[in-house]
């Protein structure tokens, strides 16, 4: 499917203005909403290559700059050290509720849409895993797609770094599915039971997929990418989406 993916909109939120950048079908219709929670760096071209192929598939991916209140519109961090550092440095600076405050704008702007059925989704990679995951505590979102998902184990997202992610997942109403690598040293096994755990407790609805593989295993630039999977794993968002949302697969 052919999309649109050079659309932005700068949206309000307590804290600022927040960029969004928009990939849509080219076709006329309303579609599936999507917000896609990006990593550490911002909106790169690896996750602009996600957002793209999830519009290609029928949907209007919302992509947030989640340090918009830190960085001027547009900020790209680079796979380095310095970029690495910086958003290290503002996953932990920018308080929890600012994450919430973001989500609920994005979602609400995604809902009142034109393009949008307001069936929505989230997805998110690495910190934009854990912040799909809580996004979707919002009673809106039927369908969570989160790939390593960090922090949520250990309760440290955002300023003070004690986040209350997973004691409240049992507000969660819509499913997840939820992604790992076994070799990922930031959500060790300990910490995926732990996930798992508090997920069977809270009656959550769920898929729960575990690989031989390292940390950003999606990201198409770098040592750690891999393709195969990667492809599969987009199958598996692809039918998980089509399920959960009722679009035809």
């Amino acid at each position: 499917m052919i999309i649109h993916s050079d659309e932005t909109a700068d949206i309000p939120t307590p804290s600022g203005m927040m960029r969004m950048h928009v990939f849509r079908p080219a076709i006329a219709g309303r579609f599936p909403g999507i917000v896609l929670f990006s990593e550490i760096y911002q909106v790169t071209a690896p996750i602009r290559r996600l957002a793209a192929m999830m519009a290609g598939q029928g949907y209007v991916v919302a992509v947030p700059e989640v340090y918009h209140e830190y960085e001027p519109a547009g900020t790209v961090l680079a796979y380095d050290k310095p970029g690495t550092d910086r958003g290290n440095f503002l996953k932990f600076e920018k308080p929890v509720a600012g994450y919430d405050h973001d989500a609920r704008a994005a979602l609400d702007w995604l809902a009142a849409n034109p393009h949008c059925t307001a069936s929505l989704a989230t997805m998110g990679v690495c910190l934009g895993g854990h912040l799909a995951f809580r996004a979707a505590l919002d009673p809106r979102v039927r369908a969570a797609v989160c790939f390593y998902a960090t922090d949520i184990h250990s309760a440290t997202l955002g300023q003070g770094k004690c986040d209350d992610t997973l004691a409240r997942v049992g507000e969660m109403r819509g499913e997840a599915l939820m992604v790992w690598g076994r070799q990922d040293p930031h959500v060790p096994f300990e910490g995926r039971q732990m996930i798992r755990a508090a997920m069977e407790k809270a009656g959550t609805c769920y898929e729960w997929h575990e690989f031989n593989a390292q940390h950003a295993f999606l990201r198409d630039e770098g040592h750690r990418f891999d393709a195969a999977l990667f492809l599969q794993c987009m199958g598996m968002a692809r039918d998980f989406l089509a399920r959960t949302l009722h679009v035809s697969a």
